[in-house]
């Protein structure tokens, strides 16, 4: 399959590839479908593209990169919803905000995206966790 994006130009992509939010990502909750692809310009970041809306591509990174020690339960219904059977099959990655100045770059450690590579199936959760923030300095130390 085939996508023209505003962004990234052409990008190919099969069908095994795009990954199902059942409720969408808070802001985008009616776009349901999207492909992970990496950033071309930097191999730290990747884009969460919608196959729905060419012109939505998300910017996301590893949380571990800005936080070695990044954790977070997920609830037994979360892991049901999402068919998680296997920590290997789960893939964490968070927004960013990207900004010309490289200190002023933030990830968003509050709500992390977690995607069943098994399944193609994902979700971006809310975290209770007080100590993550929404604009975490991608290039600092530790949380």
């Amino acid at each position: 399959m085939e996508l023209k994006t505003k962004f990234h130009g052409t990008i190919n992509y099969d069908k095994k590839d795009v990954i199902t939010f059942k409720d969408g990502i808070p802001g985008f909750e009616n776009l349901k479908k999207f492909i992970l692809i990496p950033a071309e310009e930097n191999s730290l970041f990747g884009i969460l593209q919608s196959t729905e809306d060419a012109d939505i591509g998300i910017v996301v990174a590893s949380p571990f990169n800005a936080c070695k020690n990044y954790e977070f339960d997920i609830d037994d219904d979360k892991i049901s919803e999402l068919n998680i059977k296997d920590n290997k099959d789960v893939l964490v990655v968070n927004t960013v905000t990207l900004d010309s100045n490289i200190e002023n770059i933030t990830i968003n450690l509050k709500a992390p995206i977690v995607i069943n590579t098994k399944h193609n199936i994902g979700e971006q959760l809310i975290l209770d966790n007080v100590d993550y923030p929404i604009k975490y300095p991608l290039f600092k130390g530790e949380v």
